[in-house]
């Protein structure tokens, strides 16, 4: 992974101890690293390809794969060895519930193919055989020196350990209520089990934590009292957030809380696709939030008004999207091309209100005619007016402008 430094020092990030997965580097004061999760069946070694290939070209710098039965931890090395075929370098994280040790034990090149194990301590295994299959997990990743990922998800809690806390806490004169004891749950499952793996022979720099839940302020709980009782790196995301606008909201909601208090090396957007969606959109959600907040630039920025009564034309809407989407299609190749135009900030303004001021603040900006305007539109430049655009090409016009100022000022000399 490219290194980059914090866009802002508002705040202190929490030191945590830097985690290796593959070539990204996730906690000790690294970028927060976007990751995201397929949807397709991975024994589907095609559909697969496919899919981990487009989370990787938006963006995601993980990606964490199904692996529930022999037939997919079959797929794995096939699907590793595909990709890295395509130059898509991107590590796989093995998702492992229920009989991650027997899929692991049998498919000695899918452990060895995954860049990261995954594994959640409430099903591991249950009763007398739940230790024994950590602990056989453990063991296989040291053996092929792979991080693991200790995810609690309070939707499959360890129900001993709840029902221990519970009765202790009933105990008590002034007991606590049933959700600071679930919380209390989480947070003791990931550090007692991150805890063992230790004891096991796990370095604590292969070890990340993540605490999933699906509700705003339960997220902020059990990070902030992770962050405070431990130095493993942290993996933010809130499970099960929901679709459309609502899983978007309160996922920024949630995270951009704790990311603020410097907490979370690594975060998700676990958006729920429209039928026949597309899975990249919680990548781009991942570093909209990231970008906006000031941790991690991804992409250039276009600055845009809302419209008003001043605004009745579309051109400036139509403008805005049209540049943002030749970005985001362009992004792929402009990174290799022009290193450090994801620092672009374009405006695309609609009347000369806050036109001229906010184009001027932007690299590049335009300040298009509103209701009753001269049919002029002034293009500012490095803070400076450049031309002034006039007729029915303003917008290509200005769209040949953007793209000469990135070429001038980004291509490698």
């Amino acid at each position: 992974m490219k290194k980059e430094t914090c866009l802002s020092h508002a705040f202190a990030r929490r030191q945590s101890v830097a985690v290796q997965v593959g070539h990204v580097t996730v906690g000790g004061g690294a970028p927060v690293v976007v990751q995201s999760m397929t949807n397709t069946d991975t024994a589907d070694v095609d559909a697969t390809v496919a899919q981990v290939a487009a989370l990787a070209r938006a963006g995601s710098e993980l990606v964490r794969i199904t692996v529930d039965r022999d037939e997919s931890a079959a797929a794995v090395p096939p699907i590793r060895n595909r990709l890295d075929r395509l130059g898509v370098s991107v590590p796989l994280i093995g998702d492992f519930h229920y009989i991650g040790h027997k899929l692991l034990t049998g498919h000695p090149a899918c452990a060895q193919a995954l860049g990261k194990y995954r594994i959640n301590p409430g099903n591991v295994g249950f009763k007398d055989k739940r230790d024994r299959q950590f602990a056989d997990i453990i063991a296989i990743a040291i053996r092929h020196d792979k991080p693991v990922r200790i995810g609690v998800n309070w939707g499959s809690l360890d129900q001993e350990l709840l029902t221990r806390l519970m009765n202790n806490n009933a105990a008590q004169g002034s007991p606590s209520g049933a959700q600071e004891i679930m919380r209390e749950t989480v947070v003791q499952s990931a550090l007692l089990s991150a805890a063992r793996a230790e004891e096991l022979g796990l370095p604590r720099n292969r070890i990340i934590l993540s605490a999933k839940v699906s509700q705003v302020q339960d997220l902020v709980a059990v990070n902030t009292m992770l962050a405070a009782r431990c130095d493993y790196a942290l993996h933010l995301g809130l499970t099960e957030a929901g679709m459309g606008t609502k899983g978007i909201v309160a996922s920024a909601a949630a995270m951009g809380i704790v990311l603020q208090q410097g907490i979370g090396d690594t975060i998700r957007v676990s958006l729920t696709p429209a039928p026949g969606g597309n899975r990249a959109r919680e990548v781009q959600v991942a570093q909209e939030l990231l970008q906006v907040m000031g941790l991690r630039q991804f992409i250039p920025i276009v600055a845009a008004c809302p419209g008003c009564g001043r605004t009745t034309s579309t051109v400036f809407q139509e403008l805005a999207q049209k540049i943002q989407e030749d970005i985001r299609r362009n992004m792929p190749a402009w990174r290799e091309k022009y290193p450090g135009v994801e620092a672009l900030q374009v405006a695309v303004m609609g009347c000369i209100v806050n036109g001229p001021g906010e184009s001027k603040h932007a690299d590049i900006g335009i300040s298009l005619p509103g209701t009753g305007e001269s049919p002029a539109a002034p293009v500012f430049i490095d803070g400076k007016k450049a031309a002034t655009l006039h007729g029915d090409t303003i917008a290509a016009d200005f769209e040949k402008m953007v793209a000469d100022y990135i070429e001038q000022r980004f291509s490698i000399q």
